[in-house]
């Protein structure tokens, strides 16, 4: 090998060649991850995803667009029926979820996995939309399907059966993954058996609060806690400044209240005519029953009772009134079943079609995820243009305000122009303003004379003392100010402090107090085997829980799964030992306790088996998924576009 090396051959220097080559290039999109992004990335580009190293050379990733990002964070906005500003806490985490599923379809690719289009086919026929799309088996046909995908989706049918195709591929590998995920028969039954344990209790409860009394530090204790912790109380007393300044609001703007001409307004509205559309919407009501697991009787229950509530409402009975009594959709029941105007898509797709084909006052029973509803069309609006003379009076606030805060931002940049130049008592006589000096004010405190002062005190705390005037909004104008004085964050005297270091003297030791305590308690029941005579020696009060399971919420304990779990496999006449409940120490002791039958674990056992597999799977596969996305990212095959996330966060 090394007498190959030696020799001075082209081919030894081409070898040479390539290696360095390889390298050079390696390292250069490791530690220069951003060097080949511009020439794949556009404005509507949220992030780009790379199978390969070399596929950055080649630009030849997946592009996750914002387009795609912000319709998909609308739709399901609009399912959950969510307020507007939630939107902005929905796209970046739709963003995060396109872009895993791009690197999964890689990796399910690199894998050999991938749906077909007799996948994509079998699904549109079987699948949730089967109904919709195939009623009686029979296609609707294009025009309709088109129409249904583009109102539920926003997508041409080439588009959604795309995103139909990834989807299967996803869930293939997720089935790959996990497909050799077990459970034993035994942890089937213990599952089952824990779950469904009942148990009920005698329990002595300490309160924190009743123990806080007992603790009475003295003046000794506190000075040596306050030199114990010197350094928590260093900066105890926050930073303070004085801060010079004049305000204004807006009816002190020279001029007066601005006014907007017919040409303004008529330039607003032609400018945001995408504002005043309104699409097809409908107005419904309904009653909803529905029916728990899916399971084959209630399901007929529930349909017999919607039945039987459908024909009393064909009868003349009041729909707002059988709607409170009946309805189990507690969110629209309390107003008579009334759901409001719905636009395409924001409802589920049966309700949608529903609300969108009835006749207007035609009582019908239709089935959804939820159950059986009785639904009522109220009343429909098609699509339209709201005339300006309509929205004329909105327009007017709008232009108004916005010439209201141009106005005022003016003259607060103006005035501070004119303080810079004359000073601040100056600039403020000349307009007939008085100059107010605080006394010193921490950055979370108030200014009494301003009906807002967070913005003005935010920005005097990163200025320096003695610098040029700056202004800032008071809520209803300007403030005009300067810093003209700084006191640092310092340590505070022990006597003019005394009140909080008791405080925090008392928190810390109440934790270790109730503690002990408890075990104290503890060991007396078990010493005594008496709960009861040992609760009256410590003060604690004895209370009896109701029959519970793990998931039980029981008052001054909590949860008995996350707070005391091994109640559970107390024996009937054991004490427990003691239990940290935050708030309160709690000993118990067990009085009653209801296992389930072998009979009721078998006819439970598939159930129980499924739950098991379901949640181990999502692990294995949640690991999985982690384990990828690390790898992606260290690889630098994931460049999400800073630019549109700022933008998206911005609302923009």
């Amino acid at each position: 090998m090394i007498r190959f090396l030696q020799k001075d051959n082209r081919v030894v220097k081409s070898i040479f060649v390539v290696i360095i080559g390889a390298a050079v290039v390696t390292m250069v999109i490791t530690l220069i991850p951003g060097i080949f992004q511009s020439e794949s990335v556009t404005g509507d580009t949220f992030a780009t995803v790379y199978p390969h190293w070399y596929s950055r050379l080649l630009f030849s990733g997946d592009t996750v667009s914002v387009t795609r990002v912000q319709e998909i964070a609308q739709q399901q906005l609009q399912r959950q029926r969510l307020p507007d500003f939630y939107l902005q806490l929905m796209v970046p985490r739709v963003g995060q979820q396109l872009v895993m599923q791009r690197v999964l379809l890689f990796e399910a690719a690199h894998l050999g996995i991938q749906a077909t289009d007799d996948d994509v086919r079998d699904f549109l026929h079987k699948g949730e939309y089967g109904q919709l799309l195939f009623p009686g088996g029979q296609f609707v046909g294009v025009d309709k399907y088109s129409q249904f995908i583009r109102g539920q989706f926003g997508l041409s049918t080439a588009e959604f059966e795309k995103e139909l195709r990834e989807d299967i591929t996803v869930q293939r590998l997720r089935a790959y993954i996990t497909a050799g995920v077990t459970v034993s028969d035994k942890e089937v039954r213990d599952k089952y058996r824990k779950q469904n344990i009942q148990i009920k209790f005698d329990y002595a409860v300490l309160s924190a609060d009743d123990l806080r009394k007992q603790i009475s530090p003295t003046d000794a204790e506190l000075q040596a806690f306050f030199t114990r912790n010197a350094a928590r109380y260093a900066n105890a007393v926050p930073e303070q400044r004085v801060i010079s300044y004049f305000a204004f609001t807006g009816d002190q703007i020279p001029g007066g209240v601005p006014q907007v001409s017919p040409q303004e307004i008529q330039q607003y509205y032609t400018a945001h005519q995408a504002d005043y559309q309104t699409p097809d919407q409908a107005r419904s009501r309904h009653i909803l029953i529905k029916f728990p697991g899916g399971a084959a009787k209630t399901e007929a229950e529930a349909k017999a009772k919607a039945e039987s509530i459908l024909k009393q409402l064909q009868g003349g009975a009041d729909f707002a009134k059988l709607a409170k009594q009946y309805s189990e959709d507690t969110g629209s029941a309390a107003q008579g079943g009334e759901l409001g105007f719905a636009k395409h898509g924001a409802m589920v797709p049966e309700f949608d079609k529903a609300i969108f084909t009835q006749k207007i006052g035609e009582l019908a029973i239709i089935k959804t995820q939820y159950g059986y509803h009785i639904v009522q069309v109220e009343e429909r609006q098609a699509a339209r243009a709201q005339p300006l003379n309509e929205v004329l009076p909105s327009i007017q606030v709008s232009l108004i305000r916005e010439k209201e805060s141009k106005a005022e931002t003016t003259f607060a940049q103006s005035l501070t122009d004119e303080a810079a130049k004359n000073g601040l008592a100056k600039t403020a006589a000349a307009h007939h303003f008085a100059v107010v000096t605080t006394p010193p004010v921490g950055v979370q405190g108030v200014i009494a004379g301003l009906p807002d002062s967070t913005d003005v005190l935010a920005k005097a705390f990163v200025v320096k003392q003695g610098a040029a005037p700056a202004f800032a909004p008071t809520g209803e104008g300007y403030a005009i100010f300067q810093v003209t004085g700084i006191t640092p964050a310092h340590a505070p005297k022990f006597d003019d402090y005394k009140a909080n270091i008791a405080k925090d003297y008392t928190d810390e030791r109440l934790p270790q107090l109730l503690a002990e305590k408890t075990k104290e308690l503890a060991d007396k029941a078990h010493t005594y085997s008496d709960l009861n005579k040992a609760a009256k020696e410590l003060g604690a009060t004895v209370k009896t829980s109701d029959l519970v399971g793990e998931t039980g919420q029981v008052p001054d304990l909590g949860q008995i799964s996350t707070v005391a779990p091994d109640l559970l496999n107390l024996s009937v006449g054991q004490i427990s030992g003691p239990i940290d409940a935050q708030r309160t120490g709690v000993v118990a002791k067990l009085v009653d306790k209801q296992e389930p039958t072998a009979d009721e674990i078998n006819k439970n056992f598939d159930q129980t088996r499924d739950q098991i597999l379901d949640q181990r799977r999502e692990d294995v596969f949640s690991v999985f998924v982690n384990a990828v996305q690390d790898r992606f990212k260290k690889a630098h095959l994931i460049d999400i576009n800073p630019n549109a996330v700022k933008s998206m966060n911005l609302g923009q």
